[in-house]
C-alpha cells in the first residue's frame, strides 16, 4: 500500500493490503446526464476513459471487510478515477458507506487518496462535503468509531471531511496532505507543511505508519475502539517506587521532584500491554509533555492522558480533552496520570489560549459519562494538574504531592521570604497522607495502601 515514493496503488490494491476479506456494496443506481449536472462538455468521455483505465465506475469503493480479524465498513478511494475526486455519485457512495456502518453497528475505516472536489460538477460536487459531514456526524452520534488512513495525496475537501473528520487519523510515510492541493497552494509555501510528517509535527494527525505495519495497527485500533459490555473503571496502577510517606510537606515536594522518580512513560509501559498514540490538538500544536492514546490493560481498552513532569502546554490540554471526549462517546474508561509543576504560563502559552484549553479539560472530565481514574505520580501543581483529576476517583503515590500551588509561588503570593518556603509547604497540607485525610484523594497506592478510605 506504499502510495508514497512510488507508483500509486489502486483502491482495490489498498483494500487487499489491509483486509483479510472484503464484500463490496453498491448504492442504487440513479440516472444522471452524460456530461453531469453542469453539462460540462467532454465530462462523459472523461468518466468513460477513467472507468476503462481503472475498472471502476466511480472514485470510491466501499463494503464490509475484516481487518486484523475485526469487522468494519471499509472505504477506499481510487485516485486513478479523475484524481479520486468527489462528485455527486461519490457522495452517494460515501453516504451509503456511513449508513451501512450505522446499520451494522460497525466502525468505519477510510483509505483516502483524493485531490478534492470534482471541477466538472461545480457546486454540486462541493456540496457533497456537507453530505459527508452530516453522515459522519450521525455515525459519531451513534457511538461508532471512524479511522482514516491518508494515502498520497489527500487534499481538498476529502481531507477536510473523511480524513480530518475521523477519530483516529493515520498516514503513510511521505504522503502529501493538505487542504490546498499542489496546483493551488502559494508558490513559496513550505513543502514540509503538506507532508504526513509535517502534519504530524503540527498536531493534525495521530501517527505515520509504515505500509507493512498498517494491517496490524488498524487491527489493534479496531479492537480497542470496538467496545462490548458495560464500561468499568480502569484499575488504579500500582506504585512503581518504594518511597515511604514523607514526614514533612517539604519532604513530599523533594520526593516528587526527585530526578530518579518513576515517570509517566514507566507507568504506562508497566500498565499497558500495548499503546496506540493519539497525538496533537488538531489546532496546530503538540505537547510532548502530555502523552495521550488508547492502550490495552488486562485485555480491556483504556484511554489515557499522562503528564510527564513538565509544565503542560495548551496543546496538551486540548489533546487530552479530545481523547477524553472520544472515550466518553465510545464507552472507554479513562486513566489520567498527573505529574506537572503547573500549566505553562509564558507569553506563548497565553497567546495559545492556556485558560480556554484548561477549561476545556475541566469540562471534558466533568461531563464524562465513563469512569475516570486518576493517579498522581509526582507533582500536582495547581489547576494545571487538577484539570485532569477525577473528582471522585483520584489516588496518589507516596512520592507525590498535590497543592493549590507549589510552595515557592505560594510563599511569594503570601509575601513571605525564601526562608519560609518549607514552613509554607507544611501549612499547605500537600503530603499524600494529608490529601487522603482531606478527602482529596481516596488512597495512597504502594507501600501505604493502609491509607485507603
Amino acid at each position: 500500500m506504499a502510495d508514497s515514493g512510488c507508483a500509486r496503488v489502486s483502491a482495490r490494491e489498498a483494500i487487499s493490503a489491509v483486509a483479510g476479506s472484503f464484500t463490496e456494496h453498491r448504492p442504487a443506481a440513479r440516472p444522471a446526464p452524460a456530461d453531469g449536472p453542469l453539462g460540462w462538455s467532454g465530462y462523459g468521455e472523461s468518466r468513460a476513459r477513467a472507468s476503462a483505465r481503472t475498472g471502476e465506475e466511480e472514485s470510491v469503493v466501499y463494503g464490509t471487510a475484516a481487518v486484523g480479524g475485526r469487522e468494519c465498513v471499509l472505504v477506499s478511494f481510487e485516485f486513478g478515477f479523475l484524481g479520486g475526486s468527489l462528485g455527486s455519485r461519490t457522495g452517494d457512495r460515501l453516504e451509503a458507506a456511513y449508513t451501512l456502518a450505522a446499520e451494522r453497528r460497525l466502525p468505519l475505516v477510510s483509505l483516502v487518496a483524493t485531490g478534492g472536489s470534482r471541477m466538472q460538477e461545480g457546486m454540486i460536487a462541493l456540496v457533497q462535503l456537507q453530505r459527508v459531514a452530516r453522515a459522519s456526524t450521525s455515525l459519531r452520534a451513534a457511538g461508532l468509531a471512524q479511522i482514516a488512513v491518508l494515502r498520497d495525496p489527500t487534499t481538498g475537501g476529502g481531507w477536510a471531511t473523511v480524513g480530518a473528520g475521523a477519530d483516529v487519523v493515520l498516514a503513510l510515510p511521505g504522503a502529501q496532505i493538505g487542504f490546498a492541493g499542489s496546483r493551488v497552494r502559494p508558490a513559496d509555501a513550505d513543502p514540509y507543511a503538506y507532508t504526513a510528517e509535517g502534519q504530524l509535527a503540527a498536531g493534525q494527525i495521530d501517527a505515520v505508519v509504515a505500509p507493512e505495519e498498517l494491517p496490524v495497527t488498524l487491527g489493534r485500533w479496531l479492537a480497542a475502539l470496538t467496545v462490548t459490555g458495560p464500561v468499568q473503571a480502569a484499575p488504579v496502577p500500582e506504585a512503581l517506587s518504594a518511597a515511604e510517606l514523607p514526614a514533612t510537606g517539604w519532604d513530599a515536594v523533594e520526593q516528587a521532584r526527585a530526578a530518579d522518580r518513576p515517570r509517566a512513560e514507566a507507568y504506562l509501559d508497566s500498565y499497558f500491554d500495548h499503546r496506540l498514540p493519539l497525538a496533537g490538538d488538531r489546532c496546530g500544536g503538540r505537547d510532548p509533555g502530555l502523552l495521550c492514546g488508547v492502550g490495552t490493560h488486562a485485555g480491556r481498552a483504556v484511554a489515557y492522558a499522562a503528564q510527564c513532569g513538565t509544565a503542560t502546554r495548551p496543546a496538551g490540554y486540548r489533546t487530552a480533552a479530545r481523547v477524553i471526549r472520544l472515550a466518553d462517546r465510545l464507552g472507554l474508561p479513562v486513566l489520567t496520570l498527573i505529574d506537572t509543576p503547573g500549566a505553562a504560563n509564558d507569553a506563548e502559552a497565553e497567546r495559545a489560549g492556556a485558560g480556554a484549553a484548561i477549561a476545556d479539560v475541566f469540562a471534558a472530565v466533568a461531563g464524562a459519562r465513563v469512569p475516570v481514574t486518576t493517579l498522581v505520580i509526582g507533582e500536582g501543581g495547581s489547576g494545571g494538574a487538577l484539570a485532569l483529576a477525577s473528582p471522585d476517583n483520584t489516588h496518589v503515590t507516596a512520592d507525590s504531592y498535590f497543592s493549590v500551588i507549589a510552595p515557592e509561588p505560594a510563599a511569594a503570593i503570601l509575601k513571605r521570604g525564601p526562608d519560609e518556603v518549607r514552613s509554607t509547604a507544611d501549612q499547605l497540607r500537600l503530603r499524600p497522607q494529608d490529601l487522603v485525610e482531606l478527602g482529596v484523594a481516596r488512597s495512597v497506592v504502594g507501600p501505604a495502601r493502609a491509607q485507603d478510605t
